[in-house]
């Protein structure tokens, strides 16, 4: 009786995996919409490389892959067994940028077969919404295929892709902050106004202070640790600049004829952009080559001055710090919530290529296989652009790959990895430019009063 009801269970998956209907997080949520769910599946493969990247990446993999007799080349051998696997490739930095080229190409070729995809009538959709099983195997052979890349000048190209590619999604990343910003701020308001109750005003004042006092807290260690009276010019500049334009933001969003043209925007999101920004410097300070103002983590905790740290070994790398850890954590939530989204921000809506929608659309259906299957939301019209989701995870297959190797540009002269100010100018043109889009969100409506920014 048990291998029967294994047998059906077996099947019941194997409906879900080659099927043309997700039905794999049903019996988790099977009121979810059909988009929901397939965004949600679509970014779990995206974590699944990157926890296959963290995991190649970590502190001593290589050594204790040596240590398996007849696997890596020039570790521990097994007499009469040649070792074929050059350790070298399959983790390191060198392993991450080949899981994440292999996610990019995977997400890109979706980007290409879903353009203008308008409703779930459309076959390509099926392709979209289903045959998990199939798509698993495309990626697992495109990342087989990249670790036989030859190195040359691979590693060296392929980092100014990751470049370019995160610095878009370093704006994306800011759009969902703006995005869930107004919408937390939205519904605490209609609570409080709702149910009279004081208590979601307090709890808003309370984050809208804790972010700003986290902010204020972020420059002042800043200008201690990452600046010198004599010396680190650009880190000056950029925490200045950054921090006025963080106080302009923030005074533009309480003007009175900003607030009559939308009464929902304040300084809760105000201060989650300004955190927000402080966070982009400091991530950008932390790859000025010059290890003067660019203490590591480490130096600061043991009180090890910098000249000394930085002349023992300079093509060393701090694979794991404190700003890689809060990029990856940030990465995972706006990932997550860029999947769940359902916004009635028409502003953002149309950057982020989505449309409002009102809800799950009612209860899972059954099929006649007896599987709890999605509701189909789409035979309408899609609620989101497929391709252009695909090409959000695209750009943020890129960050992951940046940030996991903190920004470091490969120097194949010297088999090291360095960081490069090319890196730090990145960083910071894209908080400029996120503060820019920002500001544009809370004056736009003022500029063009005909427009429906709601």
């Amino acid at each position: 009786m048990g291998a029967c009801m294994a047998l059906c269970s077996l099947a019941s998956c194997a409906s879900c995996l080659c099927g043309s209907a997700p039905c794999l997080l049903c019996g988790c949520c099977p009121s979810s919409a059909n988009s929901t769910i397939t965004r949600l599946v679509f970014s779990i493969f995206l974590l699944l490389g990157t926890m296959v990247s963290v995991i190649m990446i970590l502190p001593g993999m290589e050594t204790e892959l040596r240590k398996i007799p007849g696997f890596c080349q020039g570790g521990t051998s097994i007499p009469g067994l040649e070792n074929q696997v050059d350790c070298d490739v399959i983790v390191g930095y060198k392993s991450v940028y080949r899981m994440c080229f292999a996610m990019t190409c995977f997400f890109f070729l979706f980007c290409a077969i879903m353009i203008r995809v308008r409703s779930s009538k459309d076959p390509r959709a099926a392709i979209q919404n289903g045959f998990w099983f199939f798509k698993f195997l495309i990626l697992v052979g495109i990342t087989v295929g990249a670790f036989f890349i030859p190195d040359g000048t691979f590693n060296t190209v392929w980092f100014y892709f990751g470049a370019v590619g995160s610095f878009i999604f370093i704006l994306i990343q800011l759009i969902l902050l703006i995005d869930f910003a107004h919408s937390w701020n939205k519904i605490w308001v209609e609570n409080a106004e709702d149910g009279d109750n004081k208590g979601w005003y307090a709890a808003l004042m309370f984050f809208t202070v804790l972010n700003y006092a986290l902010a204020i807290t972020a420059v002042v260690l800043f200008y201690v640790y990452y600046t010198l009276p004599d010396d680190c010019t650009e880190h000056k500049v950029f925490i200045s600049l950054n921090l006025i334009f963080s106080v302009i933001i923030s005074v533009v969003s309480i003007l009175p004829k900003v607030q009559e043209a939308q009464p929902h925007s304040g300084l809760l999101q105000a201060s989650i952009i300004s955190l927000y920004t402080m966070y982009v410097t400091w991530s950008a300070m932390t790859n000025n080559p010059n290890r003067k103002c660019n203490p590591s983590l480490l130096s600061l905790m043991s009180n090890v001055s910098t000249t000394e740290s930085s002349g023992d070994n300079p093509g060393h790398i701090q694979w794991w710090d404190a700003q890689g850890i809060v990029g990856l954590i940030i990465f995972v939530l706006c990932t997550l919530y860029a999947s769940i989204r359902s916004s009635s921000n028409t502003q953002v809506n149309k950057l982020m290529q989505t449309e409002e929608t009102g809800g799950s659309g009612g209860e899972g259906v059954v099929g006649e296989d007896g599987v709890l299957r999605a509701v189909d939301n789409e035979e309408d019209g899609v609620t989101y652009s497929y391709s252009f989701f695909h090409f959000h995870l695209c750009l943020a297959s890129l960050y992951i790959m940046m940030t996991l190797t903190n920004w470091y540009q490969p120097d194949t002269t010297a088999q090291a990895m360095q960081g490069y100010m090319p890196a730090v100018w990145v960083k910071i043109c894209s908080s400029w430019l996120g503060l820019i889009i920002y500001l544009w969100t809370l004056i736009a409506p003022l500029i063009f009063p005909d427009r429906d920014f709601n």
